[in-house]
């Protein structure tokens, strides 16, 4: 499998100890190494607040869409230099993570996105991967990573058809082969088997005080067949107000000129956010 500008590394992850293939340009690497040296500066404090100062630590990341859609067979993309909005929450989440521990490495940054990234913390091709946001929420909260706060600030069930994978095979190359498409299908089934909790956009200016930095937030989406559009992080800014963090598709990693608030109406389609806070 030829990857340009790619280093294929087969290393033993610290989770699984199997063998497997990690898509890694050596800038990466050596950009992991720089992060390590900056965060070394960085206060370890609550979760939340690890989040932001992590976060911003990525301002000015190039936004790249379409960043773990690399090979011909699903591969771990590590990749710090072009970020999309779940793969920045993921990076930063990873980091976070990791550097709690006592020797914050390469191996254990690759085998905590691996955990992040997953069903269940293990790489087993293109649909282990957790493509819809609310699975990705809803998975992490079981490995004890996150939990999901929407309902504790006024969020309401909704029960909404997620199928976008599945109605729009053409979009995703990798569903050309029908074991990934059957694997999608599997995973729309047992997110249809559950609500998904909104907060509404209506009820978010009443509620913001209780959304705390740090706060992982995801877009809710009236677009059929889907459950998010975009995520970020929550930071409270100067103002005082919770503001997003986030890879932005206009262009880098930056704060939201706008609180969240005045941020979500400028949003076609956009119903409200769901709130993971990370532990």
């Amino acid at each position: 499998m030829k990857i340009k500008l790619a280093i294929l590394f087969i290393c033993c992850t610290v989770s699984a100890c199997l063998a497997q293939d990690i898509i890694c340009s050596a800038k990466d690497k050596e950009a992991f190494h720089k992060k390590i040296g900056e965060l070394e500066s960085v206060e370890i404090k609550k979760a939340g607040e690890n989040m932001v100062a992590i976060g911003k630590t990525f301002l000015g990341t190039p936004y790249v869409a379409k960043t773990l859609e690399i090979g011909e067979v699903e591969s771990l993309v590590v990749n710090l230099h072009g970020l999309d909005c779940t793969t920045y929450v993921e990076n930063v989440l990873a980091f976070s993570l990791i550097m709690r521990t006592k020797n914050p490495d390469f191996d254990s940054f690759v085998a905590t996105l691996e955990k992040i990234r997953y069903r269940d913390g293990e790489l087993d091709g293109y649909g282990s991967r957790l493509h819809y946001f609310t699975e990705w929420i809803a998975n992490n909260e079981q490995k004890g990573l996150m939990k999901d706060v929407t309902a504790e600030l006024g969020g309401q069930p909704l029960q909404k058809e997620i199928n976008f994978m599945s109605t729009h095979r053409d979009l995703y190359p990798f569903l050309k082969s029908d074991s990934n498409f059957d694997k999608i299908v599997g995973a729309e089934k047992g997110l249809n088997s559950r609500s998904i909790c909104v907060l509404s956009q209506d009820q978010i200016a009443t509620q913001e005080s209780l959304i705390k930095s740090g706060d992982i937030i995801a877009l809710a989406t009236s677009i059929a067949g889907l459950d998010v559009t975009h995520t970020g992080i929550a930071t409270r800014e100067a103002d005082g107000r919770i503001h997003l963090l986030h890879a932005s598709s206009s262009g880098q990693v930056e704060v939201s000129e706008l609180p969240l608030v005045d941020y979500l109406k400028k949003i076609s389609k956009n119903t409200g956010i769901i709130v993971a806070r990370p532990l």
